[in-house]
C-alpha cells in the first residue's frame, strides 16, 4: 500500500481519516506530549521503538510501541470531561480488543514528575515486550529536562 491508503487493522477498521489526522498532530505535539517524545524517539528509552500520532483503526494513539503493543496517551484537562472520559473507555476497550493495552498520564502529571511518568512506561514497555532479547538489553538512563542521569 502507498503512503496515505486506508490501511485496515486486522480487517475491522478503514484509518483513512486517522491517517490524515495523525499526519496533522504530528506537527503539532502538546508541550507534555513533546517532553515524552523527546525521551522516547530513536529508541531512547530502554531501546523500544516508539512511534509518535500512530494510527490504529479510527483512532490516532499518541505514542505506541509496536513490539509491546502498548499504546501511551498523555491527556489534557479535556479528557477530565463525562463525555471525554465515556470515550476514552470505548476506545481503550476496543483498543484491548486488538491486544493494545493502553496506559494513560495527565499532562500535569508530565510537567511535575517527568521522570516517574518515563519509568512507569519502562516497566510498562518491558512487561509487554515478547521478544526474548528483551531481557538482555541495558536500559538506557532516564535523564531529566536539564540532562542529569537519574
Amino acid at each position: 500500500m502507498g503512503r496515505g491508503t486506508a490501511k485496515r487493522w486486522r480487517g475491522s477498521l478503514d484509518t483513512t481519516g486517522a491517517v490524515s489526522r495523525a499526519r496533522i498532530q504530528r506537527r503539532t505535539l502538546t508541550p507534555p506530549e513533546a517532553r515524552v517524545w523527546t525521551a522516547l524517539k530513536g529508541r531512547a528509552l530502554g531501546g523500544f521503538k516508539f512511534r509518535r500520532q500512530h494510527p490504529i483503526g479510527a483512532f490516532v494513539l499518541d505514542f505506541y510501541c509496536a513490539e509491546a503493543k502498548l499504546a501511551v496517551e498523555i491527556d489534557g484537562q479535556g479528557h477530565d470531561q463525562e463525555d471525554a472520559i465515556a470515550h476514552d473507555r470505548r476506545r481503550s476497550a476496543w483498543l484491548a480488543a486488538q491486544g493494545v493495552d493502553v496506559i494513560r498520564f495527565a499532562a500535569e502529571e508530565v510537567r511535575v514528575n517527568p521522570d516517574g511518568v518515563l519509568k512507569a512506561i519502562l516497566l510498562a514497555v518491558r512487561a509487554r515486550a515478547k521478544s526474548p532479547s528483551t531481557a538482555s538489553r541495558s536500559p538506557s538512563p532516564l535523564r531529566s529536562a536539564r540532562g542529569e542521569e537519574t
